[in-house]
């Protein structure tokens, strides 16, 4: 299997699509935020970012199992907090699952439970770990 070159996040279909020239090579079921809609405006909104960011570092030791992290903010989004007076937040993920020993992985997917980040299976974070080299881009859309 060839790595992806793009990853395309719709919040509206709670979808994640990893893409190489174009084509799919892999979709995902997501979960986000509690506050799915809008673009993340500031730390606590519960808020996933919408626009074009990098996946720019891997965690394998993620307190989420494993962990790509989105180039949120953008120079664009700080200067929009900053104009706001708030602090934009940060620490935008790709991830797994926590730590789940009382609860069925099954059911956690099926709400928006995250602070922002964008969730999946752990078996699924697996692929995409394999799947999406560090600095691949990554658009999210609302």
């Amino acid at each position: 299997m060839h790595q992806a070159d793009q990853v395309l996040v719709v919040k509206s279909e709670r979808m994640l699509y990893l893409q190489r020239n174009g084509e799919p090579l892999r979709s995902y079921p997501v979960a986000l935020g509690p506050v799915p809609r809008g673009h993340k405006m500031q730390q606590g909104d519960e808020r996933t970012p919408e626009g074009h960011y990098v996946l720019d570092f891997k965690n394998a030791s993620s307190r989420f199992y494993k962990s790509i992290r989105i180039s949120y903010p953008s120079p664009r989004d700080r200067l929009r907090a900053s104009e706001l007076g708030v602090d934009p937040g940060g620490d935008i993920m790709i991830h797994g699952q926590p730590d789940l020993s009382r609860q069925s992985l099954a059911g956690v997917q099926l709400f928006n439970w995250t602070n922002g980040c964008i969730a999946v299976t752990n078996e699924q974070m697996d692929e995409i770990w394999e799947l999406v080299p560090l600095g691949t881009p990554i658009e999210i859309r609302p």
